[in-house]
Formats: structure tokens, C-alpha cells, sequence
């Protein structure tokens, strides 16, 4: 049985830090890739970061560059996304999720099979 739990969310002042975890079990970790989305009341779900099963790449949206660094750490089964200057606007539950294609589209969230069940992230301005 897949299962991905998150960790690490909570109430932040702008400008603040925080630090995402997400665990999985399972599964190959070592041979998958993984991704952080992100939503918003009243919103779709949005990709926010996503890395390579080598680690050998990382994709980043545009509103978070510079700003979020997502890691993976193949001893411990974590993915974990480190989360500076956080703004008013990154308020959302974030969700950490598994593909496992070869190549996949890491934006999209069609891509990914299993889904932890979020976290939710309060930036307070």
C-alpha cells in the first residue's frame, strides 16, 4: 500500500520559513519522481515544485523560484521542500505526490499517482 504523509505545515508571518516533509511508503522510492502542488480556497490545484528520481533535476514554478528548494533524501524516504520569504499568496494546503513515468510532465498533475493527503501552509501578511 502507497502511502505519502506530509508534514511540517503551519502559521507563518511573511517574510517567514518553513519547512515541508513529505514521507513514502510503498513504493521504490529510488525510482520515482515527485512533486509538490498547491491549493488555494476557491482555486485549482498548481504545481509548485517537482524533482527528479536521480535528484538530477528540478523544476520550479515561476512564483516560487528563487524562493523554494525541494530535496530528496533516498535513505529516509522523504521529499522535503525548504520554503523562504513565504508571502501572503502562498497560503494553500500542499500536497506532495509520486510518478512514476519514465518522463513524465512533471506540472502536470495528471502525471502523478498517489497523492498524500496535504498540509496546510498560513502566511499571514
Amino acid at each position: 500500500q502507497v502511502q505519502l504523509v506530509e508534514s511540517g505545515g503551519g502559521l507563518v508571518q511573511a517574510g517567514g520559513s518553513l519547512r515541508l516533509t513529505c514521507a513514502v511508503s510503498g513504493l521504490t522510492f529510488s525510482a520515482v519522481g515527485m512533486g509538490w502542488f498547491r491549493q488555494a480556497p476557491g482555486k485549482e490545484r498548481e504545481f509548485v515544485a517537482a524533482i527528479s528520481w536521480s535528484a538530477g533535476s528540478t523544476y520550479y514554478a515561476d512564483s516560487v523560484k528563487g524562493r523554494f528548494t525541494i530535496s530528496r533524501d533516498t535513505a529516509k524516504n522523504t521529499v522535503s521542500m525548504q520554503m523562504n520569504s513565504l508571502k501572503a499568496e502562498d497560503t494553500a494546503v500542499y500536497y506532495c505526490a509520486t510518478t512514476r513515468r519514465i518522463y513524465p510532465d512533471y506540472y502536470s498533475h495528471e502525471e502523478y499517482s498517489y497523492w498524500g493527503q496535504g498540509t496546510q501552509v498560513t502566511v499571514s501578511s
